[in-house]
């Protein structure tokens, strides 16, 4: 297996929120002396955590199924269950979080960006905080609730300022390895290059990044070679730098041509993922001038080049010419591109409360006297019910009376014994409705029952 991966998709489950205890206090002589049951823990969150030491998804990759800790459940003696840990995961600088549907959901940038993208569930209350003047010794505690489940895809997009672009065998690698402490693997044959090299370069004052992505071919944009699994790493370049290759002995093969197929390929990726890299500055590499063929076609091409508004600077990685120049040409387009860039804005949290007399869920008629009830609320009640205890569904209607369901129920045209279906589509509870059963009235019976329910 690889060492460097830069997709994976992860199988994410946050913590569930541990149940809630109920308990009655008893001592000698006291045998009722109150509630007493603890809250559930709440289950750990599932984070994201950009990790400068972390340079690749290959752990994910192996491993795409992904826990957090659960809540521990509340005890007796008003114990509050232990809340599960958070899992963190470490990520690459410039790693991009969408969802299964291709949607964004973040791109993570800078060492130290958090993300929390599955949240634990929520613990449930236990008797003691469910007592109240009308219930003064609930015979029930609430459930806690599921932890959030998801698949995400990761992908790395390098964070580099200049990218080296050209033909397997042009010289990237060479060239990085000369301007920086980079040491990728150089061979005599195409595709040396497997995996993006990333190398520090400083240039008088200023010091950036440069990539040097696999070597395209004509028809890398649709899926030839190495090209499209790592073209991604140039999106985020300022500068684009097309090595060309001034000794190849390839036929057909030559400067000019090379930069036009390089060109259409990388058109042909921006069309294809709406990724504009016409606006990039690019600078034209004749590599190789070492070779003395090299430097005539050099010398011959330099003023094509030129024509077309590019800055063209011949070099050598093997004799180390005009790699200052080169330096000091990139160095100048990242400063540039810096300056231009906006000044991050402050991030803003916006609350919108709820608007006075809007209500939190939704009544739905299905026809045949049928109903759904949708809404976050309604939906959390139901999955924190324990529906084998008659007291606990006595309170969940009396939950849902005071948000008005009821009232919007008759409202909607529902009679006696309809169906109110309320929850997630697939996995929805069924109520049937009858509106004579007077929710709201104060409970009688032995604790874990209520006398309304038949």
């Amino acid at each position: 297996m690889p060492d460097f991966v830069d997709e994976a998709v992860l199988h994410i489950k946050a913590g569930d929120g541990g149940h809630g205890c109920a308990s009655v206090h008893r001592e000698k002589f006291k045998p009722l002396g109150g509630p007493d049951g603890g809250n559930g823990g709440k289950g750990g969150d599932v984070v994201l955590e950009v990790d400068p030491n972390t340079a690749t998804l290959l752990e994910y990759q192996r491993r795409p199924h992904r826990k957090a800790t659960n809540g521990r459940p509340g005890q007796g003696s008003h114990r509050n269950g232990a809340e599960g840990a958070d899992l963190v995961l470490p990520v690459p600088d410039g790693t991009v979080v969408t969802g299964t549907g291709g949607e964004l959901i973040a791109d993570l940038v800078g060492a130290g960006t958090r993300l929390v993208i599955a949240r634990g569930g929520n613990g449930g209350l236990g008797n003691a905080a469910l007592a109240s003047p009308r219930r003064k010794a609930p015979g029930f505690a609430l459930k806690g609730e599921e932890g959030e489940v998801l698949d995400v895809r990761l992908e790395i997009k390098t964070i580099a300022d200049v990218g080296l672009v050209g033909f397997p065998s042009a010289g990237k690698s060479s060239l990085i390895a000369a301007l920086s402490a980079a040491r990728p693997k150089i061979a005599d044959y195409p595709f040396t290059t497997l995996v993006p090299n990333l190398g520090v370069v400083e240039a008088g004052a200023t010091q950036f990044v440069v990539a040097d992505v696999p070597g395209l071919i004509p028809g890398a944009s649709e899926g030839k070679g190495l090209g499209l699994a790592f073209l991604r790493h140039v999106e985020r370049c300022s500068t684009l730098v097309h090595v060309l290759d001034c000794a190849t002995y390839e036929q057909g093969r030559d400067p000019v041509s090379d930069l036009d197929v390089l060109e259409a390929e990388l058109a042909a990726y921006a069309e294809g993922t709406e990724i504009d890299l016409s606006d990039r500055p690019r600078i034209a590499v004749l590599n190789k001038v070492d070779v003395p063929e090299g430097r005539e076609l050099a010398e011959l091409v330099a003023p094509m080049l030129q024509e077309r508004g590019m800055r063209v600077i011949p070099v050598s990685a093997a004799t180390r010419e005009g790699l200052r120049d080169l330096a000091f040409a990139m160095a100048e387009q990242v400063e540039a591109a810096r300056a231009e860039r906006p000044a991050p804005e402050p991030t803003r949290v916006v609350l919108r409360p709820r608007e006075i007399g809007e209500t939190p869920f939704e009544i739905v008629p299905l026809g045949n006297n049928t109903f759904r009830v949708r809404g976050d609320k309604p939906a959390r009640w139901v999955r924190q019910t324990d529906f084998a205890n008659d007291e606990a569904v006595g309170y969940l209607a009396d939950r849902l009376n005071r948000i008005g369901i009821e009232d919007q129920l008759a409202k909607a045209g529902a009679t006696i014994d309809a169906e109110v279906y309320i929850g997630d589509e697939d996995d929805s509870v069924v109520f049937d409705w009858d509106p004579s059963v007077g929710a709201g009235e104060v409970p009688t019976g032995p604790r874990g029952t209520d006398s309304r329910l038949g």
